[in-house]
This record gives structure tokens, sequence and C-alpha cells, in this order.
């Protein structure tokens, strides 16, 4: 599996992630890192698009939130998607830009290809490690760099973990409206912490810059939650405008009997109202 793509596994290189030709994604560790022996992880995706009528029929959200969502997407809010491993984070991407009209230009940013877009205005870029012909990295954020010379109207990013995080977020405030990505977090106030931390940590800026840097960039968090094998969205929140310090008002929660409920309103309606004239 690893051979394939001109990488090695072994005692140098223990650690190695690979993407097989079906999409599926392969972790491998063997020792000395691995105590007990060699670990190897397949995570299999699924092959057709799912769609919103899936998550409706699942009770995974309500009916009013999708038309939410898609007033979003059409507005070209800037989104970003958070949740736990496996909390179905790339999936609900996918059915986000399902909504994205087709005439406009889509990139698409991943460390490992696993977005399944059905979009006619598409490009696609991977990132690349390092391998044994002496092929140099190409990381996120020189594909981040790069996205912007190639004249998208949105720009997806699959997930952020790092310094990365500010390439994106800069592309966001760059006249490029309507851009999403990912994050690990265990809450929505939780992501706003970890993204202040990677803008701070990975680029050697004071957390103020972060902070007013998140605040012009994201309008809306979407977080997502998985309990016993169940996935599900836990609540849309939008990012205060007017406020110096990071905050989170909910227009979407879970509330009694376990149902997706609209707590709020839309509070930046700079956006929507130019959509509408639009």
């Amino acid at each position: 599996m690893v051979s394939k793509i001109n990488r090695q596994v072994n005692q140098a290189n223990p650690i190695v992630d690979v993407r097989l030709e079906d999409g599926s994604r392969v972790n491998i560790v063997v020792p000395p890192v691995a105590i007990d022996g060699p670990v190897i992880t397949i995570r299999k995706f699924r092959q057709e698009f799912l769609q919103m009528e899936d998550l409706l029929m699942e009770d995974s959200l309500s009916l009013e939130a999708v038309d939410f969502l898609k007033v979003l997407v059409e507005a070209r809010y800037n989104l970003f998607v958070s949740g736990g491993t496996s909390s179905g984070k790339t999936t609900f991407l996918n059915l986000l830009a399902g909504f994205i009209p087709e005439e406009e230009r889509l990139i698409t940013i991943e460390d490992s290809a696993e977005l399944k877009i059905n979009h006619p205005n598409l490009v696609r870029l991977e990132m690349r490690n390092s391998n044994v012909e002496g092929l140099k990295d190409i990381s996120i954020r020189d594909l981040i760099k790069t996205s912007l010379r190639m004249r998208p109207d949105r720009i997806i990013v699959g997930e952020v973990r790092g310094g990365e995080a500010f390439d994106m977020l800069t592309a966001m405030n760059t006249g490029h409206d309507g851009s999403m990505s990912t994050g690990h977090a265990n809450s929505g106030e939780d992501m706003l912490l970890r993204l202040i931390t990677m803008v701070v940590v990975g680029n050697n800026l004071k957390e103020e810059v972060a902070v007013n840097l998140i605040r012009s960039s994201i309008d809306y968090i979407i977080h997502l939650s998985r309990y016993k094998g169940k996935r599900f969205l836990s609540g849309i929140y939008e990012i205060h405008k007017d406020e110096r310090e990071l905050k989170l008002k909910s227009i979407f929660i879970r509330g009694k009997e376990n149902k997706l409920v609209k707590v709020g309103d839309i509070s930046n309606r700079k956006k929507l109202d130019s959509h509408k004239k639009s």
C-alpha cells in the first residue's frame, strides 16, 4: 500500500498516512513506535453521494436548519464546521457545497482527498509529502497561497490543524466570501480557542491579531457531535462582529427531546441583504 505512492514505512519512518485508489485512508504505525507490533487502520468512505434528505430521515438535523444553511451558503457567508473525530465534518462539508451555484469556480484543498463534491466547476488540490525519490513537501499553506492565483470564487479547506489556519482566514477575508473549512473541537467555543491558538502559535502573532482576523473572516460555526455511533448537528452559532472579544450567538441548538430548534436570528445581515438585492 505504501510503495504504490513511493513512500516507505520502517524503523526510520515508523508512521505513514496514505490514500488508496478508492479514496480510503490508511494509517500505518510500526515498531518501535507501535510497541506490540504493526498497526494498520483503514478508513473507508461512502462511494455514493449523501443527500440532506438522508440526514433528515435520520433526524440528524431539521428541515428549518437545512433551509437556513442553504441561505447562508447562497448568500456567501463564511462557514466553519467543527466537531470531534468521526463526527461527520467532511460529509457535512460535501452537503454544504451542494448549495453552491454551478457558475461559481470552487477550489478544494485537502491533506488527503476525501471530499466528494458534485460540482461542474471544481478544482481539487491535495498536499504532498516528501518521498523516496526526493520530491519535496507541498503543504496546505502552499496550496492555499497558489489557489489565490487560480481565480477562485470560493475556497474549501478540508481541515486546518496548524499555522495554515492563518492563510485560510486571510483567504476568507480577501474577497473570497462563501468559503468553508473544518476543524477538530468539542464545541463551538472550543473551536474559537483552537483557531486562536493555531494562528498565534503557527505564525508568531499576538492574540489580539488572531481574534480580529477570526472575527472579520468567519461568520458562522456549525458544530457536529457523535453519540453512540450516531452523528448529528448539535448547533449553529453566529460570531458577533461588534464585540472586542470573540463571542458566539446561538441560532440553532439541540433542545428538549434532542430536537434541533431555532433560538435566534441573523444579526449580521450585510451579506444576506446584498444577496437578496442580487
